[in-house]
């Protein structure tokens, strides 16, 4: 059957906040909504409906999410188009009815169970009538809990991302030229894509919520995660970045915790892909099989995403995690043995429960020796529902402010000497913008990771052809601008 054509009498934004997890659920919400007949368009003054993908991460990740919300339905009054807001996401999964009581300005709060029906409660909520709220719940508990037991239970659970059809879309979704059937459409021109591999987590971070609304960790098969790669590098992507809540974990459902290892080169070898990226590594969880295929693959960049929080032992394990400063450290070293371009970066949380000024000190030291690419730095707060939030010891909130400006201070200074430490290696640039402005060329090298990793500035010299959105570009480091590097081609 031939999909049905957009309609331009209902045209449908996505506006997407958070990590590059919610990109993939908005691209798939695209895809299901564009078979449906919807017309999708970049500005949400521009839309019928504007349709808010939420983060519900942190505290400050729940207010952007709320201000893009007022933002939309302030639209409404402008006299344009925009008629309806709704509220999809992880805020909206979290909260569901308690965040449509305190935001009346949103027509609908809807949970990751309405994905699949997304089109047909849009197009009730256009014509005024009325859809129910999400009721929150515990998404662990919806499938079996062990994990070997989990993907024969998937099949009624919805996994945003992971391109589970509706039943009656089976003929109407876009598909690629050949192969298994993609629910997608590209958002962005970029010429890299994240791919999720995996949904959910089953660790129990003290400080974290993640869990209780994305659910127990479960593997996408192999083989479609292969052939939305294949989809993708049709759509003109060079770079796949493979994303999920814990790669570490990828395959323990599916009976072979090295499956990891052995995507990696199918991905790789797809035509047109010439760079995998692996995010999201859990240290207690790398295998030195894993490190070993993420340094041995060609095309998979030396790229370590490495979710440390901390290194004082005491405090680690109060938050429910492993690991202390001579164990990271001695981690870092295998990686670096095997990969001695490594860019490596991770997130860290100050002011948790009971943090002493020793524990501090163990951090910094951490830091300081470790050599980190890039460090993500947040302070302490309270999660609902999480096992933190019921802990003594609570720091005051101007004792978290402090301690965060000075650990952002602190690797502020240790990033940017890590980058000068790059100057003179030779890089492969990944171009992902130049700017119409001054020419200037914009993109990554191969240890760089998207959005938040700092990027290459390559200056081309001369007379020298300018290179295209997608080109790699071989090139030396001749000076940095903070985390950022400055680049000439070879």
């Amino acid at each position: 059957m031939t999909p049905p054509h957009p309609s331009a009498d209902k045209s449908v934004a996505l506006v997407t906040l958070g990590c590059t997890r919610n990109e993939v659920d908005s691209e798939e919400l695209a895809g299901r909504l564009l078979a449906e007949g919807w017309r999708l368009v970049d500005d949400a003054s521009e839309a019928d409906v504007a349709v808010v993908n939420t983060c519900g991460f942190v505290e400050q990740a729940k207010k952007d999410s709320i201000d893009a919300l007022l933002e939309a339905s302030d639209l409404k009054g402008e006299g344009g188009r925009t008629q309806k807001v709704v509220a999809v996401g992880c805020l909206a999964e979290r909260y569901g009815k308690e965040l449509a009581d305190q935001l009346p300005e949103a027509d609908a709060v809807l949970g990751f169970d309405s994905y699949r029906d997304m089109s047909t409660h849009l197009q009730t909520i256009l014509a005024g009538g009325h859809v129910e709220s999400h009721t929150p719940g515990d998404r662990r508990t919806l499938l079996p809990l062990t994990p070997v037991e989990r993907q024969q239970g998937s099949a009624s659970v919805a996994l945003p991302g992971h391109g589970d059809p509706r039943p009656d879309l089976d003929d109407d979704v876009p598909t690629p030229a050949s192969g298994p059937r993609v629910i997608r459409a590209r958002l962005d021109g970029r010429p890299w894509a994240p791919l999720k591999i995996a949904s959910g987590c089953d660790r129990r971070c003290s400080f974290c919520a993640i869990p209780m609304f994305r659910g127990a960790f479960l593997s996408r098969r192999p083989a479609d995660i292969v052939a939305e790669g294949r989809w993708l590098a049709e759509q003109g992507v060079k770079e796949l970045f493979l994303v999920s809540e814990n790669s570490t974990s990828y395959g323990k459902d599916l009976g072979d915790l090295a499956l990891l290892e052995k995507l990696l080169p199918e991905l790789t070898a797809i035509e047109g892909i010439e760079r995998v990226r692996v995010s999201y590594l859990q240290p207690a969880e790398i295998r030195p099989g894993l490190l070993r295929a993420m340094a041995d693959t060609p095309g998979v960049v030396p790229y370590y995403d490495i979710s440390f929080q901390h290194a004082s032992e005491p405090l680690l394990r109060s938050m429910r995690r492993f690991g202390s400063r001579e164990a990271f450290l001695e981690l870092l070293g295998r990686v670096r043995a095997d990969a001695p371009e490594a860019g490596i970066r991770c997130n860290v949380i100050v002011g948790f429960p009971g943090e002493t000024e020793a524990d501090l000190d163990e951090l910094e030291a951490f830091l300081t020796e470790a050599r980190l690419d890039v460090v993500g730095v947040f302070g302490y707060s309270d999660e609902d529902g999480t096992e933190a939030e019921g802990y003594v010891g609570k720091l005051a909130p101007e004792v978290v402010a402090e301690r965060l400006d000075r650990f952002t201070r602190l690797v502020e200074e240790l990033n940017a000497q890590r980058a000068e430490e790059r100057v003179g290696d030779h890089v492969e640039v990944l171009v992902e913008e130049i700017d119409d402005e001054d020419g200037s060329v914009v993109g990554r090298a191969a240890f760089q990771g998207p959005d938040v990793d700092g990027v290459t500035i390559v200056r081309v010299l001369g007379d020298a052809p300018a290179p295209q959105v997608g080109d790699l570009v071989r090139a030396v480091v001749v000076g940095t601008e903070g985390i950022d590097l400055v680049a000439e081609p070879r």
